[in-house]
């Protein structure tokens, strides 16, 4: 029988968006664009998932080109990925803001097997999107930063998060990551029921660029409302 880790993988390696985009817009796909993501992605779900519990969806907003776009493990950037996880990334190195925030909650939750154990978190768009700012540059985007742009990527969004829960996930309750995520996918899920019930934190970016002087308030926050 599959186990959580092989059912991520595979959706992973499967990973692939064929949709249009607006003009400006583009997705980066780290599982066909950097050869070791993957290899690196498998040795994490084998590491944590390797079982057959179900666990509680934590909702992200997509990933982060310095993130899970390079990992290919939600809110995991290689510091993260190879000083609290024990996974060493030779090809490229990164440090994201938002991981620095998980992974200090993730310590206080009780270390990484014990919050992998019964959490998993992906996003209803589970690539990187990026926007053109200038020639030859391009800046993180959220799925929501263009009403077109949310148009496009719905049905797909949909999909993955239909995937997600045959994963192996408790559909009672999600935990969604950002308040104006929790509007759209609140939307989402008025569209095709899939949760029973959203409960929305504040996005960790948010918190370590504008708040981190109240950074263990939410640290708080977060481990009452995962915890209940």
């Amino acid at each position: 029988m599959k186990t959580v880790a092989d059912k991520i993988i595979a959706f992973n390696k499967n990973l692939l968006y064929k949709g249009a985009l607006p003009a400006g817009f583009r997705v980066l796909n780290p599982f066909r664009e950097n050869p070791e993501t993957i290899p690196v992605m498998e040795q994490f779900y084998h590491k944590f998932y390797n079982d057959q519990r179900r666990r509680q969806l934590i909702i992200g907003i997509n990933p982060s080109r310095h993130g899970a776009g390079l990992t290919g493990v939600p809110f995991t950037d290689t510091k993260r990925l190879d000083q609290v996880c024990g996974i060493r990334m030779q090809s490229v190195t990164s440090h994201e803001v938002s991981s620095v925030f998980m992974y200090d909650l993730i310590e206080q939750y009780g270390g990484v097997k014990r919050f992998y154990r019964h959490f998993y978190i992906n996003s209803p768009f589970p690539l990187a999107i990026v926007r053109a700012a200038a020639p030859g540059k391009w800046l993180n985007a959220n799925y929501y930063d263009d009403p077109a742009l949310f148009e496009a990527v719905k049905p797909f969004m949909i999909k993955s998060l239909q995937q997600h829960i045959a994963i192996g996930i408790d559909t009672r309750k999600a935990f969604v990551l950002g308040k104006k995520n929790e509007t759209f996918i609140r939307k989402l899920n008025q569209a095709v029921p899939m949760f029973d019930e959203l409960i929305t934190l504040e996005h960790p970016r948010f918190i370590q660029q504008y708040r981190s002087r109240y950074k263990q308030e939410y640290i708080n926050k977060y481990l009452q409302l995962l915890n209940a």
